[in-house]
C-alpha cells in the first residue's frame, strides 16, 4: 500500500475513533492537525509522511480521552501494521506522538514530534481555540467565568492559551502564533469589556 492509500485509510480509522467527540477532540481537529502538521514538514524539512501520519494519530491514547489509553495504542499500532506500516515508520509515528500533549509538559525528541506539537498547539488557539476551549468545558461541567472561581473555561486562557506562542518550536508555527494570539487577546479584552457592562 502507498503512502497515500495509508494517509486514506488512517483518515477512516481515526474517524470511526473520534466522530462522536464533542470536547473539541474531534476527526475535524484531527485533520486540521495533521494537513498543518505536514505543511510545516514541507517548510521545515521534516518528513511530511511520518509528520501527517502522527498528526492524524496523536490524540489516540490521551488520558483524558479514553478509558484505557494502552489499549487503545495497542488497537492503534495493530492497526498500522495492519495496511502496511512498517515497523520502523509504526516507531517513528509512536516517537512523534508521545510528548505532543501540553498536559505532560514535554518536548518531544524528534523533529516531526516537535511539528506535530506546534500544529496541535497552533489549533489552540486563535478562533478555533476558542471555540475548542467552550467547547471542551462545556463537556466537562465547566462555567464559563466567574472570578471567584479559579475553575473556568476563561482562566483555561490564562493557564495554557496565552502561553502558547512563545512555546512554538519552528520558524513557520511561530509566525502563524502571531496572528492567532492577537485574536485570543483581543477576544479576552471584549470578554471582560461586556462582562462588566451594566
Amino acid at each position: 500500500m502507498n503512502n497515500h492509500a495509508i494517509i486514506n485509510q488512517t483518515e477512516q480509522y481515526v474517524y470511526g475513533v473520534f466522530q462522536h467527540d464533542i470536547t473539541g477532540h474531534d476527526f475535524y481537529h484531527m485533520r486540521r492537525v495533521a494537513r498543518m502538521a505536514k505543511s510545516i514538514a514541507e517548510s521545515e524539512g521534516g518528513d511530511p509522511f511520518i509528520t501527517e501520519m502522527a498528526g492524524w494519530v496523536h490524540d489516540i491514547g490521551d488520558k483524558k480521552l479514553f478509558e484505557d489509553p494502552k489499549e487503545a495504542h495497542k488497537n492503534l499500532f495493530r492497526f498500522l501494521n495492519e495496511i502496511g506500516v512498517g515497523n520502523d515508520q509504526i516507531e517513528q509515528i509512536s516517537s512523534a506522538i508521545k510528548d505532543v500533549s501540553f498536559s505532560k509538559g514535554g518536548i518531544p525528541t524528534t523533529l516531526e514530534g516537535r511539528m506535530v506539537q506546534d500544529a496541535d498547539r497552533l489549533d489552540a488557539i486563535g478562533a478555533i481555540g476558542i471555540a475548542r476551549t467552550f467547547a471542551y468545558g462545556g463537556a466537562n461541567g465547566q462555567i464559563i467565568y466567574d472570578p471567584e472561581n479559579q475553575q473556568t473555561s476563561i482562566q483555561h486562557f490564562y493557564d495554557k492559551l496565552l502561553q502558547l506562542k512563545w512555546m512554538m518550536h519552528t520558524k513557520t508555527a511561530k509566525n502563524i502564533a502571531e496572528k492567532r494570539h492577537q485574536y485570543l487577546e483581543d477576544y479576552i479584552s471584549r470578554f471582560f469589556e461586556e462582562w462588566g457592562f451594566e
